[in-house]
């Protein structure tokens, strides 16, 4: 547990929850000169409820020699069932890796360093439990986990505290369109193999299995709270008819859907707090720490009304992908038939990248089908 002497006086940005949007935004807004304080409720990296499978364009966003700590597989492309494991498999591929498999608990705590090494003061084990807003500051109330409540006061807060976001109740924002409910597993076996799978099997959404190299593999999935067949036990099939050995399980909620609005007078939410995620992965990693760039570019703490500057940058940029996103998920929920043979025309060679769905109309995409 990180300890250290909080200072007394206005701090130009706090921010709740150190996950990888909320470390990004310490990160930044330190570098840019900013006094910057950071609560994480539990300990850095844990309990984990995010999938390791990333683009290669998450070392933009580490510090130098994260790739050797981090890396665990490199992935060359997906096989897609619409079916169990001995399903047929539509395979679409690149001759290059197109994806890294990480240790995503590590990789919260090696942004954690980053943004303090940056000048952030980082506080694990602090749980905040109020948000008071005012005119010109905002004053939080703080429980350590084995001390007495205290409060900070700071001109902007950054709500990074995930998909049910105290933040974000705390100052009347409204929620994300939905949340699904997402498991996930970890078999010990070591596999080094190059390909996920994704099953089409998931009302709504679908089934993973990631190998982790060394590291095991990942099994996950997930659906709307509305289901017919709850999470875990349509996890239990989906491992027992892999026969894995789960030795490892955890779940949390997947926001689907940025509200309208994800400021308010002093206050901005980042990642998946602001449902900054792909509707068609349920992946935030990247979308969270670009749109924290934007937060720290474009806010002036001393100025409250650069807070619309943030949410016409981070929407400039994410909206047109996650707005594709969404007609992409639609074809997870298309009759079976349907699914096998749109995937048996487009499997193959593929040029797109899997945080920007418009790559699907890339050249380089385009160019694949091509003999």
């Amino acid at each position: 547990m990180v300890r250290a002497l909080i200072a007394v006086g206005m701090y130009d940005f706090a921010v709740v929850g150190v996950g990888p949007a909320g470390a990004r935004v310490a990160r930044r807004a330190a570098e840019a000169g900013h006094d910057v304080i950071a609560f994480e409720q539990g300990e850095i990296g844990t309990p984990l409820a995010c999938s390791g499978h990333v683009s290669r364009d998450i070392w933009e966003y580490t510090p130098d020699g994260a790739r050797e700590e981090l890396l665990q597989n490199e992935v060359y492309g997906a096989d897609f069932h619409v079916g169990g494991p001995d399903s047929d498999a539509y395979p679409f591929y690149k001759d290059e890796p197109v994806s890294n498999v990480i240790d995503r608990e590590q990789l919260d705590r090696t942004l954690a360093a980053a943004a303090r090494d940056a000048g952030a003061e980082i506080h694990d084990g602090h749980t905040v439990t109020g948000v008071d807003e005012g005119a010109d500051s905002v004053e939080l109330t703080v429980s350590p986990d084995d001390a007495d409540p205290f409060t900070v006061e700071a001109r902007m807060v950054a709500g990074c505290d995930g998909p049910v976001s105290r933040v974000r109740r705390a100052v009347d924002l409204p929620e994300p369109d939905e949340k699904l409910h997402g498991v996930l597993g970890f078999d010990p076996e070591p596999d080094h193999g190059d390909f996920v799978d994704v099953h089409l099997t998931v009302p709504s959404f679908f089934a993973w299995r990631i190998p982790r190299g060394e590291a095991g593999v990942e099994y996950g999935l997930a659906v709307r709270p509305d289901a017919d067949e709850d999470a875990r036990a349509r996890f239990d099939r989906l491992v027992d008819a892999y026969g894995a050995e789960i030795d490892r399980f955890c779940s949390g909620a997947i926001p689907i859907g940025p509200p309208d609005s994800v400021t308010s007078h002093r206050v901005f939410l980042v990642g998946d707090a602001a449902a900054q995620t792909k509707p068609f992965t349920g992946g935030g990693i990247l979308y969270g720490m670009r749109s924290a760039d934007h937060a720290v570019r474009q806010i002036d703490p001393e100025e409250p009304a650069t807070l619309s500057a943030y949410e016409v940058a981070w929407r400039d940029e994410l909206a047109r992908e996650i707005r594709l996103g969404h007609w992409l998920r639609r074809a997870y929920s298309l009759p079976a038939p349907v699914q096998r043979l749109g995937l048996r025309l487009t499997s193959g060679e593929i040029g797109v990248h899997m945080d920007r769905p418009t790559t699907l109309f890339s050249r380089e995409h385009l160019r694949s089908y091509l003999p």
